[in-house]
C-alpha cells in the first residue's frame, strides 16, 4: 500500500501537462490524446508480460524495479521537444508502471483468504485512489504554488514514488513464509486446491487464463470502467484549467473532489462484495457503474462553476473507481492465488488497451464537437457523457459475470 500511494505520481499528472504541452508545441487535443495512449497501451501490454513474471519473481522485486525505471522515465520526459519525443518517452513509462500493480497484487492475494480478499484489495485500491488524490495535490502544488512550467510536473512528484519503491524492497516480503508463517493454501473458484499451479510454467498459466470466459468478460467490463476512469483523470484537469493554468482560478483546486472519490469508492466496493454479497463482485460492480453515469450526466448538465460541480465531481469518481477493487478480488476468485499475478495482468490489459482508446477518441470529440459554437473550455465538458455511456457498458457487462 505504501509503495503504491506514490506510484501514480509517475503516470497520472499528464492531465496537467496538456495545456503546457499545447501551448509550447502547438498540438491539438487530439494528438495529445495520442502520447496518452502511447502510456496506456504500453502499460497493457506490459501488465500482460508483468503479472506473470510477477507470479515467478515475485511482486516486492518487481514494484521496486518499476518506481524504478518509470522515476528515470519521467525525467526523460520532462525534456521532450516535440510530439516524437514524448510519445516515446511516456510510451516507455507505461512499460515501467506496469511493474507495479499485478505483481503487487499479486502479493496481496498471498497474504490473504478468499473471504478477506475483497477488504484487502479494497485498500490496496485505496492507496491507489490516495495516489491519484497525490498526483493532482503535486501537479497544482508544481504549476499553482512553486510557479513552474509543465516540465517539472514529470520531475519533482516521482521522488516520493522512488520512496515508495525503495521501502516495499527494505519492508514487504512475497509470502508469509518469508516472515515465518504458515503459507495459506491455494484454493480456485470452485473451491478445489491449485497444488500444481505454483509449478507451471509461464505459457500454462496463461493458457489457463485465456482460457477461462468469465476472466476475460471481467476484463471487457473493467476495459469500459477503465476507460471511465482515464476519462475523468486526464481530462477533468483540463476542464477546470482551462488553456492555460496561469489563467484558471481557484476553480481549479475543485478537480480534486475526483481522486479523492475514488479513493473511498475503491475501499467501500471491496467491503460492500464481503460483507453483504458474501463475495460476490458483480452486482457490486453494475450498481457503481450505472451511478457512475448518472454522476458523469450531473456534471456535464451542471454549468461550469456551479455550487453544485463539487459533490457531483467527488460522486463519479467515487462510483466510477469504486469497482475496482471489486474487479480485482476477482482474479485470484476464478484462477487461484498461485496464478494471480497472471489472471490480474490480462484483465489489466484489457483495462488498458481500452482506455488507451478512449484517450485519442475523447480529444477527438472535444476538438471536433459539432454541437458547440463555442471556446474549446467549454467542448472538453463532452468527457462526461462520454464516460457516462462506457460506464454503462461496464454495468451490462458484469451483469453477465457469475461467480
Amino acid at each position: 500500500m505504501f509503495c503504491y500511494l506514490f506510484y501514480y505520481t509517475g503516470r497520472q499528472t499528464f492531465g496537467f501537462a496538456i495545456p503546457g504541452i499545447e501551448k509550447e508545441f502547438g498540438l491539438d487535443k487530439q494528438t495529445v490524446g495520442w502520447i496518452s495512449t502511447a502510456m496506456l497501451w504500453a502499460y497493457a501490454c506490459g501488465q500482460m508480460i508483468n503479472g506473470n513474471l510477477g507470479d515467478k519473481f515475485g511482486g516486492r522485486r518487481m514494484m521496486c524495479l518499476g518506481a524504478v525505471v518509470s522515476f528515470v522515465l519521467n525525467w526523460i520526459t520532462s525534456f521532450g521537444v516535440g510530439f516524437k519525443s514524448l510519445f516515446t518517452a511516456w510510451g516507455l513509462n507505461g512499460l515501467a508502471q506496469s511493474m507495479g500493480f499485478a505483481p503487487g497484487s499479486r502479493l496481496v492475494s498471498n497474504w490473504f483468504s478468499a473471504r478477506e480478499r475483497g477488504r484487502a484489495f479494497g485498500l490496496y485500491i485505496l492507496a491507489a485512489g490516495l495516489s491519484s488524490v497525490l498526483s493532482y495535490i503535486t501537479s497544482l502544488l508544481v504549476l499553482d504554488v512553486l510557479h513552474l512550467n509543465w516540465r517539472w510536473i514529470f520531475r519533482l512528484p516521482v521522488f516520493l514514488m522512488l520512496l515508495g519503491g525503495l521501502i516495499v524492497w527494505q519492508v514487504a516480503r512475497d509470502r508469509p513464509s518469508a516472515a515465518g508463517f504458515a503459507d495459506l493454501k491455494d484454493e480456485s473458484d470452485d473451491g478445489k486446491e491449485t497444488a500444481n499451479a505454483a509449478t507451471e510454467t509461464a505459457w500454462q498459466r496463461y493458457a489457463v487464463a485465456l482460457q477461462n470466459g468469465r476472466l476475460l468478460l471481467a476484463g471487457l467490463a473493467i476495459g469500459f470502467q477503465n476507460t471511465v476512469r482515464y476519462g475523468l483523470l486526464i481530462w477533468v484537469p483540463v476542464y477546470f484549467l482551462g488553456k492555460d493554468f496561469k489563467d484558471a482560478s481557484l476553480g481549479k483546486w475543485i478537480s480534486i473532489a475526483l481522486p479523492v472519490g475514488m479513493a473511498l469508492g475503491a475501499v467501500t466496493s471491496g467491503w460492500i462484495s464481503d460483507r453483504f454479497c458474501n463475495s460476490r463482485r458483480s452486482g457490486v460492480i453494475a450498481s457503481f457503474m450505472v451511478l457512475a453515469a448518472v454522476a458523469a450526466m450531473g456534471m456535464y448538465l451542471l454549468p461550469p462553476g456551479h455550487l453544485l460541480g463539487l459533490p457531483v465531481l467527488f460522486l463519479a469518481g467515487f462510483f466510477a473507481y469504486g469497482p475496482q477493487s471489486a474487479f480485482w478480488a476477482f482474479a485470484p476468485d476464478l484462477l487461484g492465488r498461485a496464478r494471480a499475478g497472471t489472471a490480474v495482468g490480462v484483465m489489466n490489459f484489457f483495462a488498458y488497451a481500452m482506455a488507451g482508446l478512449g484517450e485519442p477518441f475523447i480529444g477527438w470529440m472535444i476538438q471536433h464537437n459539432p454541437f458547440a459554437a463555442a471556446p474549446a473550455a467549454e467542448n472538453v465538458a463532452l468527457v462526461f457523457p462520454v464516460v457516462a455511456v462506457a460506464a454503462l457498458c461496464s454495468a451490462a457487462l458484469a451483469l453477465l459475470i457469475r461467480r
